[in-house]
């Protein structure tokens, strides 16, 4: 059966065809994109290429045709109104097209209860549900990249790293273990109609952050909360439950453990 990845040439879908492509053959993949130009090499290895724009729903009409199961990316649009559109659109094109099942990929443990007009996810969700298309909600947790705004090297260097105060506790995982687990769900059966929260089934602080950081540079490094930072990340953090954990990625999908906090910090420094 065909499966077809939207988005499939941006951070996340471009690891999830890699996982993809050493699963099930390139025959059985769909890559759908706005950038023909990008999915080239998905070309070479034999993957169809299909043009789809979320901003342009006649193109959708045509990339969903015979589609069965349709891995269906979040938008990344920063307007929440213009998100909401554009996903209506891909679900209600999905069931036009006749896709059997319709996987999204949210945020991981949403608020309960009534949902807040510009929770995206949430309300994305809620829309598959009224279409009736089988479903399968993968709910990300938070991209470990995010330890990269955190000034790993500056802390390095100063033997500080100094954070806003708060109580903060964190679930991340690293996008390419999103993206094995995600390839799993895709290629595998029993996931029609579940909801997975794709989060590490721990949780680590500040203070474990400099240990890690300390140990890898061979200098002590001390965290230190200062109410005088100034980042966006902070807000942003604020409005997420970045402290739940789920035992679905290590136990129910990838069958081994996710990548630790320490070795995410190696592979972020080497990049540096």
């Amino acid at each position: 059966m065909s499966i077809m990845v939207t988005g499939a040439t941006g951070q996340l879908g471009s690891l999830i065809m890699e996982n993809l492509l050493q699963l099930v053959p390139s025959s059985q993949i769909i890559a759908c994109v706005r950038d023909l130009e990008k999915a080239k090499d998905l070309l070479e290895k034999g993957v169809e290429i299909r043009f789809g724009d979320y901003d342009q729903p006649d193109s959708l009409v045509e990339a969903f045709s015979g589609v069965a199961n349709l891995l269906f990316i979040s938008s990344s649009h920063p307007d929440d109104n213009v998100r909401l559109i554009q996903h209506s659109e891909v679900v209600n094109v999905a069931l036009k097209a006749g896709v059997k099942h319709l996987l999204y990929t949210g945020f991981a443990f949403p608020p309960k209860g009534q949902i807040p007009a510009n929770h995206v996810h949430l309300l994305t969700e809620q829309m598959i549900l009224k279409s009736g298309i089988d479903y399968t909600f993968l709910r990300n947790a938070l991209y470990m990249d995010f330890i990269n705004v955190l000034g790993l090297k500056e802390a390095i260097q100063n033997g500080e790293l100094i954070t806003y105060p708060g109580n903060w506790l964190f679930n991340s995982v690293t996008r390419k273990d999103l993206a094995l687990a995600t390839a799993v769900v895709l290629t595998t059966t029993g996931h029609h109609n579940q909801i997975y929260e794709l989060a590490a089934p721990r949780s680590w602080d500040f203070d474990e952050l400099a240990e890690i950081l300390s140990e890898l540079s061979g200098t002590r490094i001390v965290h230190r909360q200062d109410s005088n930072i100034q980042h966006w990340i902070y807000s942003f953090l604020a409005k997420l439950d970045t402290a739940s954990t789920s035992n679905d990625m290590e136990e129910r999908l990838m069958g081994r453990p996710v990548t630790t906090l320490k070795e995410s910090i190696v592979t972020f420094l080497q990049n540096e």
